[in-house]
């Protein structure tokens, strides 16, 4: 799949610098590299290309390379199998006025800036034919750097060696005439400040270990992507944002999708978080989770919307509600325990409990029970911002997970749109993992993909995660999971956090 300009990383930072002294350098997260002597300025610039082709081919993607020579600075976008596009270029101000350039194939070439041909709708590739360089053998293919032709001379202008009148050669009025001096520019268009940051190195494998040893190595392009995923869920949005994790299908991980994405939210955006059973019946959020000095819930919140709504009342005060993790830094709002009650919560208990918690917390993550038609469902869906389907690679699972998408698309408007806009995360199977091995563990992942492929064409994004065995009884840690597995969540956690 393409790939357009916009989605290209800014990281690492690369700059390719062409000076007319004859020589250039390529720049990687500060650090430089010596470009292969040129006879001419395009051939260094091809030169210093070939260094920033060898980059995108290291990290396997494109790269962002800003371009500085005598004649101006831009922007390309360089491909690992030798595509280059360019931009932006900004030519100089003139000293003084330029010669017509000859007009070659190269030089005559349309040029692509910001997505648009300057001389045709098509976007045009021009090969140029390198000079030898022993970072690489292959040719560069590119946009012409810089893409747009010099100023032109003015009609009328009389080259050098052209034969005037009386017959000698004519000198040019250019060559003749003083260099106008270079303007001033505004101090509004500069600054000392760094505006790109600086590329950390590397801290995982083998690259993590020579920097350790004290060889600077950039990170691989999998360390980059973790990266990525972890500034995704670090951001902190306008206003409060509400989860709902739904699936009318018991036994689907809702619950542990509820603690993990509670967990990963919390720990690095470090928003106040509350995961919040919303279950009709006895939920099972509260038997998953640490249990706090008190056995209130929902039912005694509720209660106590009054006082907790009033301006006097201090923030601490929601600690007599909530069940804290001590380890995964979010909140726990129990559904109601009491085997002798009866009570049902109302669609209004649920606008009051939300009021609630959206005064207190930044991000509310909403377990549900298995029935769609409950007052308690349909309102928690009024109030979600998010929707997240968990499934387990199990067909039943797969089959009551797509029905509950079917019916919020089939009700239009705000619950359509949730639905259009879902996350769907297939966990691979917890009941029959633990006895499988060789072909039965294969026919397991064959089918959590096969789940996973069905659901990608009708929602946003899907996400596997391995089979842990921290996440089949008792309560859930983050820290328990698998290595695998915790990377598995963060970026299941990312692909929520982009539908804020």
């Amino acid at each position: 799949m393409a790939t357009t300009p916009t989605e290209v990383l800014a990281f690492p930072n690369i700059k390719a610098i062409v000076r007319d002294n004859g020589t250039a350098e390529v720049v990687v997260a500060g650090n430089s590299r010596a470009v292969p002597d040129g006879q001419t300025l395009p051939e260094l610039r091809n030169n210093a290309l070939a260094l920033v082709v060898t980059e995108a081919q290291t990290l396997q993607r494109p790269v962002r390379v800003q371009i500085e020579d005598p004649e101006g600075h831009g922007e390309l976008i360089v491909h690992p199998d030798n595509k280059i596009e360019s931009v932006s270029y900004v030519p100089r101000p003139a000293r003084r006025r330029a010669q017509a350039p000859v007009t070659t194939a190269e030089a005559a070439a349309p040029a692509v800036v910001e997505g648009v041909n300057v001389a045709a709708a098509e976007p045009t590739t021009i090969p140029i034919r390198p000079a030898p360089v022993e970072a690489t053998a292959a040719a560069i293919d590119l946009q012409p750097w810089p893409p747009t032709p010099v100023e032109t001379e003015e009609p009328g202008h009389i080259s050098p060696g052209v034969q005037g009148i009386g017959g000698g050669e004519t000198e040019s009025p250019a060559a003749a005439a003083p260099e106008e001096p270079l303007f001033l520019r505004s101090l509004k268009e500069t600054s000392f400040l760094v505006s790109t940051p600086v590329l950390e190195p590397a801290t995982q494998g083998w690259r993590g270990t020579l920097t350790r040893l004290g060889f600077r190595m950039d990170p691989s392009a999998e360390e980059l992507a973790e990266r990525e995923d972890i500034r995704t869920v670090s951001q902190h949005w306008p206003g409060p944002r509400t989860i709902a994790v739904v699936n009318r299908k018991g036994g689907a991980n809702k619950t542990p999708t509820v603690v993990m994405l509670s967990a990963i939210l919390a720990r690095y955006s470090g928003a106040a978080t509350v995961a919040w059973d919303n279950n009709e019946s006895q939920g099972t959020l509260g038997w998953r989770t640490e249990k706090g000095a008190h056995d209130r819930s929902v039912l005694d919140l509720i209660d106590s919307s009054t006082d907790l709504l009033s301006p006097s009342t201090n923030a601490a005060e929601i600690a007599k509600f909530v069940h804290h993790q001590t380890a995964d830094k979010f909140d726990v709002l129990r559904s109601d325990e009491n085997e002798e009650g009866d009570h049902e919560v109302t669609a209004e208990e649920v606008d009051i409990a939300h009021q609630v918690l959206t005064r207190y917390y930044r991000l509310v993550i909403m377990d549900s029970g298995n029935t769609a038609r409950a007052a308690n469902w349909r309102r928690m869906i009024d109030h979600t911002n998010q929707l997240v389907v968990p499934v387990t690679a199990i067909e039943d699972r797969a089959e009551a997970a797509r029905l509950t998408l079917q019916t919020l698309e089939s009700r239009g408007g705000h619950d359509a749109e949730l639905a259009r806009n879902a996350v769907v995360i297939v966990s691979e199977s917890t009941d029959a993992k633990r006895s499988m091995t060789g072909e039965a563990l294969k026919r397991a992942k064959a089918e959590a993909q096969r789940i996973a492929d069905g659901f990608e064409p009708f929602v946003r994004a899907v996400v596997r995660i391995p089979y842990d065995p921290a996440l089949v009884n008792g309560p859930i840690r983050y820290e328990a999971l698998q290595p695998a597995t915790q990377r598995a969540w963060l970026a299941a956690a990312a692909a929520v956090a982009k539908g804020f």
